[in-house]
């Protein structure tokens, strides 16, 4: 590697050029009796053969209601087998999935539905925390949702004005599968398949458009890193409505054979140990937060967990002492980071097996195949090893763009088709990469520039703080103050005094948070991410008061 922060990754394993459908009727062929799904919460198990069988009748379903492909069908559900049999119900039929997320309210959910002119809705009937149908009822009721079609709805009650999602699976049950066929020669592996939209915490949610080029190859590296197969089981708690979940989890599972285990409908700490233990599952995936739930859980000690041995943990920065005591409390030995964003299908870089101790604890691990990446300082120059800049990467992962919204895509995609990630990061001189911020997370206190993860991973060092998320805000005298929100370990008793004398002689006080408070949870996406704007705010209104 040159002395330069640019790495490209391997081309020594050809591209899959195929389609999901191609990689579903792969896998049925390969191992028809093997278990594809498990979902532990609907007490259902599929095999690759079935799988094939009921997305097909759910595809031939979905063009007997008068859908056509490249038509958008949007779904609206926590975990669940139909949430899967959508998925792959769509990518047979032409048309493109649309995921929407399960926490979203009225006005997100229209916003999403009409920015890609959604024709058909599949949706659960209410979950612990929404009750979808009366969303959709109220927005119908007030006139909204116009492009919708259909609504084919996730439950056996029949319901006035909607499909029901068993009934479509069966009216496709005596149609010829050969039209499928015929529709499968007509896609190509460019074809947009997905759109996702992003959280949309600095403006409207964008849809990330991605291909099953796009996906399906990021999928199958990601579980060749893991060295997926078909003797292995992956715990899934992670939302399907996101890369995570549909990409790395439910496409790593066909393309490898390994089965999925989906062990409640939202993630659950006690559903996802008690998962692994009954099925031995080999692998489980998760964001930070869930790591450290089940590992703080009372009976943790009580579940058998040997049959573990690799995972990933992403989607959010993962805290060094986590990951230790992931490999070391949940047998998790070859357990890996991964990084990326949903623009770039998701991720760019991973961790492996076979890397140093230190590097897999405290990097992103070194780029994947058929991916380039570049760090840039505020002038678009690449930057010399270790020098912190953005991160922008390009390659078959990078999405076609956002759903009707060139100029947003044109923001993000450069003329020369690097993806500007808004991500900082450093990469060493072997090529491991470290994420150190987001350049909007940065705070500037008396002109000098403070990245909190710095703050953030030296604060978990403490051994009575389980989680900290550190960010700036307003301050008259500096322009900007560090305040940091911290969730203590089980039975332990710090003030902010002890916060800030810990901090004291080990970071520069600059750093040393101003603002300290103690909490009992963060306010969270459904992804795991933290929301530092809901802290910023609610922290800038209390000190303004």
């Amino acid at each position: 590697m040159s002395n330069q922060s640019h790495v490209i990754g391997s081309i020594d394993t050809d591209l899959y050029q195929g389609t999901i459908g191609d990689a579903l009727h792969r896998a049925a062929i390969l191992w028809p009796d093997g278990e594809a799904l498990i979902s532990k919460h609907q007490s259902l198990r599929l095999s690759f053969a079935e799988l094939l069988v009921q997305s097909q009748n759910f595809a031939l379903g979905l063009l007997e209601l008068g859908l056509k492909p490249g038509d958008r069908i949007g779904i609206w559900a926590p975990n669940c087998a139909e949430w899967v049999i959508t998925q792959f119900a769509t990518s047979l039929a032409g048309m493109i999935l649309v995921n929407i997320n399960p926490d979203y309210r009225p006005r997100e959910l229209k916003f999403a539905l009409e920015k890609v002119g959604c024709k058909a809705l599949v949706l659960a009937n209410k979950s612990e925390h929404a009750n979808y149908v009366q969303m959709v009822d109220d927005l119908k009721t007030q006139g909204d949702l116009a492009c919708l079609e259909h609504l084919i709805l996730i439950s056996e009650q029949q319901q006035k004005n909607y499909h029901n999602f068993a009934s479509v699976m069966q009216n496709g049950q005596s149609k010829n599968p050969q039209r499928l066929d015929e529709i499968q020669k007509t896609l190509q592996a460019n074809d947009p398949i997905n759109i996702q939209f992003t959280s949309g915490t600095t403006g409207a949610p964008k849809g990330a458009t991605l291909s099953h080029k796009n996906i399906l190859n990021n999928a199958m590296f990601t579980g060749l890193t893991q060295n997926f197969g078909s003797a292995d089981k992956l715990c899934v708690p992670v939302p399907l409505y996101h890369c995570f979940g549909m990409v790395m989890g439910i496409l790593a599972g066909v393309l490898h054979g390994t089965c999925i285990v989906l062990a409640s409908e939202k993630f659950n700490p006690a559903a996802v140990l008690e998962a692994i233990q009954q099925e031995k599952c080999t692998g489980v995936y998760g964001v930070p937060t869930m790591f450290i739930a089940m590992l703080d859980h009372p009976d943790f000690d009580g579940f058998d967990l040997t049959s573990l041995r690799t995972g990933v943990m992403a989607g959010a920065p993962c805290p060094i002492e986590v990951m230790k005591r992931v490999i070391a409390d949940m047998n998790m030995s070859e357990v890996t980071i991964g990084y990326g964003m949903t623009e770039t299908s998701p991720i760019s870089f991973q961790t492996s097996k076979d890397d140093p101790l230190d590097k897999r604890v405290s990097t992103v691990g070194r780029i994947h195949p058929h991916v380039e990446v570049k760090i840039i300082d505020e002038k678009g120059n690449i930057t010399k090893c270790g020098v912190k800049g953005e991160l922008c990467t390009r390659g078959y992962s990078v999405m076609k763009g956002y759903w009707n919204d060139k100029k947003k895509t044109a923001e993000s995609i450069d003329n020369d088709g690097w993806m500007h990630t808004g991500d900082l990061a450093v990469i060493d001189e072997q090529g491991y990469c470290d994420i150190v911020g987001r350049v909007k997370d940065m705070l500037i206190r008396g002109g000098e520039n403070i990245f909190p993860r710095e703050i953030e991973d030296f604060l978990f060092t403490h051994p009575d703080i389980a989680e900290a998320q550190v960010f700036g805000v307003h301050s008259e005298k500096y322009g900007e103050e560090v305040c940091a929100w911290i969730r203590l370990s089980p039975n332990a008793n710090l003030s902010e005094d002890d916060v800030k004398a810990f901090c004291k002689e080990q970071i520069s006080h600059f750093k040393v948070p101003s603002f300290i408070r103690f909490v009992d949870e963060f306010p969270m996406t459904v992804t795991g991410k933290v929301k530092k704007n809901v802290m910023r705010d609610a922290m800038n209104k209390e000190l303004q008061s």
